[in-house]
């Protein structure tokens, strides 16, 4: 960034925090806004709120002192005009407007009284210096240190250095959706003259949009190609021990599920390595189907592992597995960083001498000294928790291993094609037999008396109940102290009944507290969102979720579906603190109206954006920056489809378009698919 003009390291970082490292970077930094300063009135005839451009003549200064402000007294033949600045230092104003000259300002109009004024106006100018006044600007999002004239320098500067470069969008695409070319679309979109231009259906905008979803495709199925090339190993299972473990279940498997066991048995029984994407509802099943795909590994006399992002989580997943594998008699191991010495010592000869066909556990599988005799399929749990280094580590340890990937979080269609184009999916669209649905209600906080009291009445009747706590960082010590002041406030309705987990407490103490829940003396567990994600407690009937507003709407939904895991009725309440924003307003409605995960990750996706939905920028994959996932869904799947018929006629990029959609890929920092290329 510090080769643009005026830029130095000091504004470099602060142009870092905002677009990113480099000059392209603030090519995609585009407007959100414009000023149009071509209104220019006389001073008469200025109406408050509106942005006026004025010629004026200096007629004196009233310097302020305390809290008074500054003015700058000037007229044109109408009417005066106030000039307001707070803060003055030194004689800046005075060298600024001297008495007597004429300036050219413009800004927002306010009046105090009857009297207009501008307060620090956005412009000032001599007569002479008109050639600098922009009839339309744009405005940018700006950060901490960047002023918006800064910002707007360092754009034009940006695109006075982009380069003629060879047309790499489809012909016939362009010509039938009107888009210019790239250089032209990005000087378009970057000088705005009306808010048409501003919509994400402004041609430039789609333009710029179709180039970067195009290049994440591109990069997307290079990866894809590449990874089909890989040999893999043939895995067929006898189906013996999957039979005796569903002769045991007591019902009978989903179509859902079947469907999915059927598609990931036929990738296991091919020559090249699997990487299969097994998302599904809370409650859907997605642990038996991964089950039944490690006990295929094992059939077949190899080994499989199963790695969770928390401890809490892969101590569950051991005891449902070992509970549903019982019957087979296959034996499952467990490995966390909480085993340690003798324990630890004995699963890991266990593992290298293949005596532990199975095994469950949390990073700590992917340490060093953790060998495997034959590991031939890794299961992913919550994978978007892992960074895309880790989620392919375990694998590595195995001999040409299957991957298969979990989540509990239904991705939507467009995200799906974005993000996880290179990966084959098996959806989970239906609940298992016995599920059922839980009655959610709304409640605003001042009936807080009103629910604690019922939560009482519930837990003298036998029942279990969780209470959700707000925590947006576990930094932060504010929202710490009220979930522990919460936690104190019902210990003393229902002494010695209610236990605390959250975040900051140590491993054993989150998981004694647990494990009273579970079977123990708790019947109240107050909790941050550490819940969200695996406990499985069937006897918990109520969830209650304090400051629901707060949360986003597939966290809501994931909280929602701790409980109604039993045969008993479920009720989950959602406090709010009203008044409600529309957003908030929109979340809560949803919730009430269904409890399909899939409608609810498609409304939580043109509620919040792809980054927010799956936490992209901490799971180490590419955001959009131009494209929007709702307003632009139906270029995505043009997208999707012009790199496969683009590969397909042109695996190598040898092409002239190819050698384009290479320049592409570098714009667009997808370097790691050009590299894939050239390694086969």
């Amino acid at each position: 960034m510090t080769a643009l003009p005026g830029i130095g390291p000091q504004l470099g970082r602060a142009f870092e925090r905002l677009a990113g490292p480099l000059v392209v970077d603030l090519l995609w930094h585009l407007p959100t806004g414009l000023i149009d300063r071509r209104h220019a009135p006389p001073v008469k005839a200025l109406a408050a709120g509106e942005v006026a451009t004025l010629r004026v003549k200096v007629e004196a200064h009233q310097p302020g002192f305390g809290r008074r402000p500054y003015r700058v007294l000037c007229a044109d033949d109408s009417g005066v005009l106030t000039l307001i600045y707070f803060n003055v230092k030194g004689d800046y104003l005075a060298r600024l407007f001297p008495v007597g000259a004429e300036r050219i300002v413009s800004g927002r109009v306010e009046f105090y009284g009857d009297q207009a004024q501008l307060a620090h106006p956005d412009l000032v100018l001599r007569p002479d210096e008109l050639d600098r006044l922009r009839p339309i600007e744009p405005v940018y999002p700006l950060t901490a240190g960047l002023a918006p004239r800064i910002v707007q320098r360092a754009v034009a500067a940006a695109l006075d250095r982009v380069p003629d470069l060879p047309e790499w969008a489809d012909p016939g695409l362009k010509r039938s959706r009107g888009w210019p070319g790239w250089a032209e679309a990005l000087r378009s979109a970057h000088n705005p003259a009306s808010s048409l231009d501003l919509a994400a259906a402004a041609p430039a905008r789609q333009r710029l949009a179709y180039d970067e979803v195009l290049a994440s495709q591109l990069a997307v199925a290079l990866v894809r190609a590449r990874r089909q090339r890989r040999r893999g190993r043939i895995i067929a299972g006898t189906g013996q021990l999957a039979e005796k473990v569903e002769a045991a279940l007591g019902f009978a498997p989903t179509a859902a599920q079947r469907l999915a066991m059927a598609e990931i048995a036929a990738d296991m029984r091919q020559p090249r390595r699997m990487m299969r994407l097994l998302q599904g509802d809370v409650g859907s099943g997605k642990t038996l189907v991964a089950l039944m795909a490690m006990l295929a590994a094992v059939e077949s006399g190899a080994q499989a592992a199963l790695m969770a992002p928390t401890e809490i989580l892969a101590r569950q997943h051991h005891e449902t597995l070992r509970r549903l594998a019982k019957p087979a008699g296959v034996a499952i191991g467990l490995l966390t960083g909480r085993e340690r010495g003798r324990a630890r010592e004995t699963t890991l000869a266990g593992l290298a001498s293949g005596l532990i066909p199975i095994v469950v556990g949390t990073h700590a599988l992917l340490q060093p000294d953790v060998a495997f005799r034959d590991l031939a399929l890794a299961v992913i749990d919550e994978q978007h928790r892992f960074g895309v280094e880790q989620r392919l580590a375990l694998g590595e340890k195995g001999r040409e291993a299957d991957t298969l990937l979990l989540s509990a979080t239904p991705i939507p269609r467009t995200l799906m094609m974005t993000v996880y184009g290179d990966l084959d999916v098996s959806p989970l669209t239906e609940k298992p037999p016995g599920r059922r649905p839980v009655d959610t209600r709304t409640v605003p906080l001042d009936r807080l008396d009103e629910v604690v009291a019922a939560i009482s009445r519930a837990l003298a009747q036998g029942a279990k109940a969780y209470w959700i706590c707000p925590l947006v960082d576990e930094s932060e010590d504010a929202d710490l102290a009220a979930v522990r002041e919460r936690a104190k406030a019902l210990e003393r309705r229902l002494p010695g009944r209610v236990g605390l987990v959250h975040g900051q407490l140590k491993a054993t103490d989150k998981d004694r507290v647990m494990a009273g829940f579970a079977g123990g003396a708790i019947d109240l567990l107050v909790a941050t969102t550490v819940v969200e994600v695996g406990v499985d407690v069937p006897a918990a009937t109520i969830m209650v979720v304090e400051h629901a507003e707060r949360f986003g709407l597939a966290q809501l939904h994931q909280l929602r579906g701790r409980i109604g895991r039993g045969d008993q009725p479920s009720t989950c309440l959602l406090l709010y603190q009203p008044p409600l924003g529309e957003v908030a307003r929109q979340r809560l409605s949803t919730l009430r109206e269904t409890d399909d995960g899939f409608r609810i990750a498609e409304e939580d996706l043109r509620l919040r954006g792809a980054g927010e939905v799956l936490g992209t920028r901490q799971s180490g994959l590419p955001s959009l920056r131009l494209a929007d996932l709702e307003a632009h869904a139906e270029l995505i799947a043009v997208a999707h489809d012009d790199a496969r018929l683009v590969l397909d006629r042109d695996p190598h990029l040898a092409s002239a378009r190819g050698e384009a959609l290479r320049l592409l890929l570098y714009l667009f920092r997808r370097d790691e698919a050009v590299q894939y290329l050239r390694a086969g």
